[in-house]
């Protein structure tokens, strides 16, 4: 197989197979051509495809990697080619050893919905505080990801919350298995145990997987780990690929120390670097360079480009949160009149979901096609849609689609039977569903409690619907939000307080926009206002749209393994990136790099932007420019020479390096 189009070090990577070889591809260096690379080497180099096993995190990332496995090699010598993800992988191991475990066939994976409702009943049962379940469900997948069994979670549990979660875990995986069931986390967790207590079995699996691929290793937990190191063995036929300046996923269990441990755990390692990157300007990959040179590092390596120095990085300073959107969509339109740039290639990067809407309005007033990814469009996300169908149903009674969406919303244990009842009747009688729930025929036919319930929701529609005589659409809509308690729904219904918070930060902003709508238009009813958030929302997924030529919008989490021709990484601010929550030291280095994937998404034009002031549930406050902004090279910054200039030398170290003491403290103890 011909190699000469692979520069010195990928071709390395490519040809060591007789040791365990780390592989550190930096962004942009080619490593997903690597890899496909060494899995057809290892077929030329006379491994049966059926022993050969590659695993990475995602199905699309599985897909792609076994299409381009295929285009080099033939479909018969690949047949057999294990190229899944972690959890399918897990899954495989579980089909054929749980008996072992005590599970019988057919075992069931409950999903996130699943393990919050069983979870539910566990802590009602031990007597606990409802407020526990969330936390508690996440702390147990942490555990789980930590490889850490209920009995050890009991004995390091050091808090009395911790202790009442550890009991939590313990009842939660008895009946995990009095079910037959399993949990997403328990797909990696359990094989774990399984080769631990079965060394046969591993034996047996060792054997299967007689090489052993890992893509994105830099995401990988303590579980994970530890299935890799088992089904390696003593044999050590291991390759992973990697980049711990890209490991932004701690919040969900990633630890990149598992670059250390392989280096303790595989002696004969090989470490080949892939610094020269086929993607960036070198300007870009400087400031790139010189930011993410202010984290710890246990290898060291620099980026480098062939291609020329490139345009400068340009720095937007705003007003406020709508100046930094119509000012970065006014630029992407006139690049796209003098440049001729397909849409494609411009992305909007941000720190948190929330923060599209304003850049999605802002491209619907200039007419520019846009996708929203790694997050719902405005108007699809789950918030935004339950409080539409309520204005949608006090504008519109007739509206059986929106009563049915909010029936429950909160919760109002109206049942299935009762909701078929009203359907069935309404349907015989050919009323609407809001007008036959108040006949007597209606209420004849279903059971006193379900009387009681409905009743309620008839009583507070019709509450609502009075003050929508006398109140505009927006204080109507900020009154309804109050009035069913939607925050609180919100936090019930959510997988994390943090979701929660941003779910109610979306509802705000619709708050705002419709006041806004309100100044704009003549007719400030509220059919006038519904009605044209209905129709934006249809346009904004109508059949007419070209996803293949739009403007991109997506966190920089979602941004990962894309690049663009022109990036925007916006709200550059503290705060907002790095995040509020993200403040002390490990948290700081993981913006840092948060910061760094997103700088090097861009090929050729990169453009930081800010606002001096964001209003947030409805208070109007100041914000400073990232403090990640001192730690990028001036000199190659267009447009903050006066925000950069009001600071002396030692007040840029200072902002830019304000946790540079730390580091060098936890380097010196590292020593």
């Amino acid at each position: 197989m011909n190699l000469q189009d692979l520069n010195q070090p990928q071709q390395q990577a490519v040809k060591c197979i007789d040791r365990p070889c780390l592989v550190l591809a930096g962004a942009g260096s080619g490593k997903t051509g690597v890899i496909t690379r060494k899995v057809a080497w290892l077929l030329r180099q006379g491994y049966a495809a059926q022993h050969i096993c590659a695993v990475t995190f995602t199905n699309k990332a599985a897909r792609e990697m076994r299409q381009r496995v295929t285009r080099l090699i033939d479909s018969k010598t690949t047949k057999g080619l294990k190229i899944s993800t972690f959890h399918s992988l897990g899954q495989r191991i579980l089909i054929h050893e749980s008996h072992r475990l005590g599970y019988r066939r057919g075992f069931s994976i409950m999903d996130s919905r699943d393990v919050e409702t069983c979870l539910g009943e566990l802590a009602h049962r031990l007597e606990q505080d409802s407020d526990y379940i969330r936390q508690s469900m996440y702390q147990i997948s942490r555990w789980k990801n930590d490889f850490v069994a209920p009995a050890a979670a009991a004995a390091t549990a050091d808090t009395p919350l911790l202790q009442a979660q550890a009991r939590l875990y313990e009842e939660y995986q008895q009946h995990l298995q009095t079910c037959n069931s399993m949990d997403f986390d328990d797909l990696i967790m359990l094989p774990v145990q399984l080769f631990r207590d079965h060394a046969e079995v591993l034996n047996n699996w060792q054997d299967r997987i007689r090489y052993l691929l890992i893509d994105e290793y830099q995401d990988t937990n303590t579980s994970q780990y530890e299935l890799v190191k088992a089904l390696c063995g003593i044999r050590q036929k291991l390759t992973v690929v990697g980049d711990d300046d890209q490991s932004i996923y701690a919040w969900r269990g990633a630890r990149p120390e598992n670059l250390q441990r392989l280096q303790q755990d595989f002696a004969a390692l090989e470490v080949i670097k892939l610094e020269q990157n086929y993607r960036s300007s070198s300007r870009i990959l400087g400031a790139a360079n010189q930011l993410i040179a202010n984290n710890r590092h246990l290898y060291e390596k620099k980026l480098w480009s062939a291609s020329a120095a490139g345009e400068l990085i340009r720095v937007f300073p705003c007003k406020n949160a709508d100046d930094e959107a119509n000012r970065v969509v006014v630029d992407i339109l006139s690049k796209r009149f003098q440049e001729n740039t397909p849409c494609s290639q411009f992305a909007i990067l941000y720190r948190s979901n929330f923060q599209s809407r304003n850049y999605e309005k802002a491209l619907r007033d200039h007419s520019i096609p846009y996708q929203v990814a790694g997050g719902n469009a405005f108007f699809e996300r789950r918030e935004i849609k339950d409080i539409l169908a309520y204005l949608r149903l006090l504008s519109n009674p007739d509206d059986d689609q929106a009563l049915l969406r909010i029936i429950n919303v909160p919760r109002r244990e109206i049942g299935a039977t009762s909701i078929k009842a009203l359907a069935t009747y309404a349907g015989s009688r050919k009323r609407s569903l809001d007008v036959a729930m108040r006949e007597l025929g209606l209420l004849e036919s279903i059971n006193n409690r379900a009387r009681i319930r409905i009743q309620g929701f008839i009583e507070l529609i019709a509450e609502l619907r009075q003050q929508a005589l006398q109140d505009d659409a927006m204080d109507l809509c900020r009154a309804l939000v109050s009035r069913i308690d939607y925050s609180d729904w919100l936090r019930e219904t959510c997988t994390s307080v943090k979701q929660a918070e941003a779910a109610m930060e979306n509802v705000m902003e619709l708050i705002s926009w419709i006041g806004n709508l309100q100044k704009e238009r003549d007719d400030k009813s509220l059919d006038a206002v519904v009605a044209h958030l209905s129709l934006m929302s249809i346009l904004e997924n109508g059949e007419d749209q070209k996803p293949q030529d739009a403007v991109q919008l997506m966190t920089i989490h979602a941004a990962k393994g894309l690049e663009f021709e022109h990036i925007y990484l916006v709200g550059f601010e503290e705060d907002s990136l790095p995040h509020h929550q993200s403040q002390d030291d490990d948290g700081i280095e993981e913006e840092r790099r948060l910061a760094y994937v997103g700088i090097t998404r861009a090929a050729s034009n990169l453009t930081l932007s800010y606002a001096k002031t964001r209003q947030k549930f409805g208070d109007m406050l100041q914000c400073e420019v990232s403090r990640f902004m001192y730690e990028l090279p001036e000199a190659d910054l267009e447009g903050a020479e006066h925000t950069l200039s009001k600071l002396s030398d030692s007040e840029k170290h200072q902002r830019g390096l304000d946790t540079f003491a730390d580091l060098k403290a936890l380097l010196g103890s590292a020593d």
